[in-house]
């Protein structure tokens, strides 16, 4: 069924002079509602157009308690934010972290020497390797 607040005002030709239903008076209970959660009633209004919806008997007396509200929301806000860019990480802090593993590396390397361990010597080379590796990805991912 169409909107109640839709129907002419009686004398117009409409079907202002039909009696309302029980699901019209709620359909425009539940406009009501909605322009009373927009901010578009205050609450003595909302009571008052609420109470005059249900005493009324036509489509005519229930276009009245509407009029001057639209049928629709004008614009809804967005529901949800949009999705924020993820920052790339700087060339500095790229460069700062790859220098850091590199000489953490060298200095293990030096003492892996020092004790003459070659199991340790490796496990060092490896560290560098990785190091800069992971400098390198760091950069590129950075610019």
């Amino acid at each position: 069924m169409a909107d109640p607040g839709t129907h002419k005002a009686a004398g117009t030709g409409g079907h202002g002079r039909l009696r309302a239903s029980h699901a019209d008076r709620e359909q425009v209970i539940d406009l009501l509602k909605t322009a009373f959660v927009h901010g578009r009633l205050g609450k003595d209004e909302f009571d008052a157009r609420v109470d005059q919806a249900l005493g009324s008997r036509t489509y005519a007396e229930l276009s009245a308690v509407t009029a001057d509200i639209p049928a629709a929301p004008i614009a809804a806000p967005p529901l949800h934010k949009p999705a924020r860019k993820l920052a790339r990480p700087s060339m500095n802090k790229a460069v700062t972290g790859g220098a850091c593993v590199i000489i953490a590396g060298h200095i293990g390397m030096l003492g892996a020497l020092l004790t003459g361990s070659g199991a340790l010597v490796l496990l060092m080379g490896l560290l560098i390797v990785i190091g800069a590796a992971v400098a390198v990805v760091a950069m590129i991912v950075a610019s």
